[in-house]
């Protein structure tokens, strides 16, 4: 004979299973009910150990875009939903942690290429603007020598197309494919290297 407890029990897996299976068939209503659930935890967990609100709150949101849109990967004979989100979240604050290091290194390069007082003014607009000028020129390295001069000459010499074409002698659809090429190959980079 089963208790009062134990039908409980069964009732609330039943409820759960069927939430579970919910989400992972895109139901958004059910989403909002598994961030309101399991949001606050996230967070909790985001913030003590990246120690930084604002990134914890960006965490927050990628765990939660994550799930989202991976949620055809969620099986609940495997663990439940918040044993996933946490999955999940460790997975976005070792990214986050990665980016941290990354951004570390570059605003060490930055001091070392630009004068002290332009990287440590307090509202850190300059000492930004010195770390991206170093991401920039390394991902223009990485590009052919002909799309890096063709793009120099675009964004730094400030010439239209038809103006590098008479400079260079490359005819105006090479250098309009190379600055279309070159440009999708920065954005691309700069996205892959700011994970």
């Amino acid at each position: 004979m089963t208790t009062t407890a134990e039908t409980a029990v069964d009732a609330a897996d039943q409820a759960q299973e069927t939430f579970e299976a919910a989400f992972a068939q895109g139901d958004d209503t059910v989403f909002r009910r598994l961030y309101d659930e399991w949001g606050t935890l996230v967070h909790t967990v985001a913030r003590r150990a990246l120690g930084d609100e604002f990134e914890a709150q960006d965490v927050t949101q990628q765990v939660f875009v994550a799930a989202w849109r991976g949620r055809a990967g969620f099986r609940p004979e495997r663990g439940n939903a918040r044993s996933w989100l946490l999955g999940i979240t460790r997975h976005k604050i070792a990214d986050a942690l990665a980016a941290r290091t990354r951004r570390t290194k570059l605003v060490a390069a930055a001091s070392q290429s630009t004068p002290h007082e332009l990287v440590t003014l307090p509202d850190g607009l300059l000492a930004q603007q010195a770390v991206d000028r170093i991401v920039i020129q390394h991902e223009l390295d990485r590009l052919s020598a002909e799309q890096r001069k063709v793009l120099r000459l675009a964004y730094y010499a400030d010439l239209t197309q038809t103006q590098i074409a008479q400079r260079t002698g490359l005819p105006l659809g090479t250098v309009k494919s190379h600055v279309r090429r070159g440009l999708h190959l920065l954005r691309d980079n700069l996205a892959h290297s700011l994970r």
